[in-house]
């Protein structure tokens, strides 16, 4: 019988970050069980395809994790690496002189997963910016938001935007100034990077049941932002290639001329190239519905915090939270980045409260062995003292560090061996029969071949600084 690998992937919910644990293997029987209970009505697991490996597939849970198998002997596959720039044409850059972006790189309030970097730059800004919408044929809903996220990064077609109608989450993979990778080419062609933007969208939805029913954008801020930085690009609101049909069954012409000709809104389906048959028919008055303008309010002015009597005293709690902006909050992140917080901050630290200042200031917090309100993410006169003293523990790496290429060699016994080697297997490139141990063999440097092949780096066997970076080994 065929044996499983499996594994979970794991988004955190303050930096965004994957992480997979390796749970062993697993027989079939357990794997045709795992499919029966997803297929039962009332299950909260789903399955989906994890594409490119055959009988690989991937659990959905509500939870927010996503449970990942794929066969012991399987081969792994190539990842489409991002590339940062864009084809050349007549040895002119691209894009080129003229094409002017004028829209957000990042929308406000949108959560960012992973490292942000998943594409490059466009290779034909002259087709016009466009929407590009999928949907992830999944349940909707904010307990679903981040194992769809994973499961997008898992099996590496993430778009720049998901959107969750339901809870009106909003994430985003990377700048809609770049390509994403959730579409086919089109034989040579690179649909990912058509248009001055190509701003793809999975919403949490299936295609065969139009998500935009009883959905009002009017209650939704998050879906009028999306649309609102759309508008910025200049994307017109109409759909070049007619109106989305119904999934399934619809008529998928897939027009060639139109899409690399004209801006606007496209479903995949419309996607030359591309076999897909979603988004489905949704309702055009909402998706993307008409621009309106609505006066402009102007916020409150934020009142001073009190100045201290010692400039490293605690300023109290008020300079710090949702709706701060001032001098304080810039000196807390970079306080935190010094301390080991420069992962949170995919902007540096400045005076406007956000996300990141927030999962620094708790990831601090719980170095220090604290729990509960004192790890709240809220700076408390405990923790500005510590980061004002340079005193308590550091915020640890999220990654082991590189050991060096002697490191690996025959006789050493060590738990990072055993955390390269379950990443090795979440990865899709483990060499392993039974599950990876602490001592390095040849069946560890056998599995990092197959990652140096996956990455298209010299197959030595031993991991060099970028191989290591790149499989990301967690912590131990």
């Amino acid at each position: 019988m065929t044996q499983y690998h499996v594994a979970v992937d794991h988004l955190d919910p303050d930096d965004r970050e994957l992480t997979t644990t390796y749970l062993g293997t697993c027989d079939q029987a357990h794997v045709d069980q795992v499919r029966a209970i997803a297929a039962l009505p009332e299950s909260e697991r789903h399955l989906l395809p994890y594409r490119r490996i055959p009988d690989a597939f991937c659990v959905l849970r509500s939870d927010g994790d996503l449970d990942v198998y794929f066969p012991v002997d399987a081969e792994p596959f190539d990842i489409r690496v991002p590339d940062p720039s864009a084809l050349l044409y007549d040895d002119r850059d691209m894009p080129e002189a003229g094409y002017k972006v004028t829209g957000p790189a990042y929308i406000d309030g949108a959560v960012r997963f992973g490292d942000q970097v998943i594409g490059g730059a466009m290779d034909h800004p002259e087709s016009g910016p466009r929407f590009t919408w999928h949907s992830t044929e999944s349940p909707a809903g904010r307990s679903y938001f981040n194992s769809v996220a994973a499961y997008l990064m898992r099996v590496a077609s993430e778009p720049q935007v998901i959107y969750d109608p339901v809870s009106d989450s909003l994430g985003q993979f990377g700048p809609l100034t770049q390509s994403a990778r959730a579409l086919q080419n089109d034989g040579s062609r690179r649909t990912n990077r058509e248009g001055l933007v190509n701003i793809q969208v999975e919403v949490l939805a299936y295609a065969r049941s139009p998500w935009t029913k009883g959905f009002d954008p009017a209650m939704e801020p998050n879906f009028r932002k999306l649309l609102a930085a759309g508008r910025a690009y200049g994307i017109p609101d109409v759909w070049p290639a007619g109106n989305p049909p119904k999934s399934p069954g619809g008529s998928y012409p897939r027009p060639r001329g139109t899409w690399q000709s004209k801006p606007g809104h496209y479903d995949h389906g419309q996607v030359p190239g591309n076999s897909h048959t979603d988004f489905g028919a949704c309702d055009t008055a909402i998706v993307p519905g008409k621009a309106t303008s609505s006066p402009k309010k102007h916020p409150p002015t934020p009142s001073k915090p009190a100045t201290p009597a010692s400039p490293n005293a605690f300023p109290g709690a008020s300079p710090f939270g949702p709706g701060a902006n001032n001098a304080y909050v810039t000196r807390l992140g970079s306080m935190l980045v010094t301390r080991g917080g420069a992962r949170y901050y995919k902007v540096g630290p400045g005076p406007k409260w956000g996300d990141a200042d927030r999962a620094a200031t708790r990831a601090f917090q719980l170095a220090q062995g604290w729990k509960g309100q004192d790890a709240d993410g809220i700076p408390g006169p405990k923790t500005w003292d510590l980061l004002v003293t340079g005193k308590g523990k550091n915020i640890p790496p999220l990654y082991e560090p590189y050991p060096g290429a002697t490191f690996f060699r025959t006789g050493r016994h060590s738990a990072v061996v055993t955390a390269m080697g379950k990443r090795l297997v979440a990865v899709g490139c483990g060499a392993y029969k039974q599950g990876p141990g602490p001592d390095w063999t040849s069946v560890d440097a056998a599995s990092v071949k197959r990652w140096q092949k996956h990455r298209g780096t010299p197959q030595t066997g031993i991991p060099s600084t970028a191989d290591w970076d790149a499989l990301k080994v967690p912590n131990v």
